[in-house]
């Protein structure tokens, strides 16, 4: 998938995940901090002025283009903002997304209370989010084809927990420039939402390649 986005060399990938990684999970760790907390009225109004100074030390000098940039060695894009799987989005679970040679990807990952809908369970638009991110993996060999969700069914079977989950998807078929693929989310007692979608290939690239 390319939409003239910039390359970045594996080295210089590697780099900027160790730099911003740490940063990202402070962050998460802050937004849990934040749901959580009882201190007093004098720390919450420190704690505020502290955040508030972190903040305007950090956009001293930010970027003006997009946030997406392509992984010379893989073809993948790399969206670092992406609030499923980027690794500079504090609110991504985040997924990390493996691929299995038979087209297959799947992610375990933990969602924490900052994902909650009902007091222990998991938002059901999260699930959607997680699930439509997924899916869109297996349709796109991994985001290296242009696929976008043309439509997606979501089924809730159960609630989901907040915790650790794991969520797979895989093809179903390609017809055309529709290519189906199906998936779902389960936790240590089995399936908990399930999910079916169709997407497309847009026509701009029906004619690449």
């Amino acid at each position: 998938m390319d939409f003239g986005i910039d390359v970045i060399s594996a080295e210089e990938y590697e780099r900027q995940k160790a730099l911003y990684g740490p940063l990202t999970e402070s962050l998460r760790r802050l937004i849990e901090a934040g749901l959580h907390t009882e201190v007093d009225e004098d720390t919450v109004r420190d704690a505020q002025a502290a955040i508030a100074a972190v903040t305007e030390l950090l956009e001293r000098k930010q970027r003006n283009v997009a946030s997406t940039l392509r992984h010379e060695a893989t073809g993948r894009p790399l969206a670092w903002a992406n609030p499923a799987v980027g690794v500079r989005n504090a609110i991504a679970p985040p997924m990390e997304i493996h691929h299995e040679a038979d087209g297959r990807c799947w992610s375990e990952f933990n969602l924490s209370a900052a994902y909650e809908g009902p007091p222990g369970w998991v938002h059901g638009g999260i699930c959607a989010l997680v699930l439509d991110h997924i899916l869109g993996e297996a349709a796109s060999d991994g985001l290296t084809k242009p696929k976008f969700t043309g439509t997606i069914t979501v089924r809730y079977l159960r609630g989901t927990p907040l915790g650790p989950l794991r969520a797979e998807a895989s093809v179903e078929r390609i017809d055309g420039v529709k290519t189906y693929a199906r998936g779902n989310i389960s936790d240590a007692d089995g399936t908990t939402v399930e999910a079916e979608g169709i997407f497309i290939q847009p026509a701009w690239a029906r004619d690449v390649g």
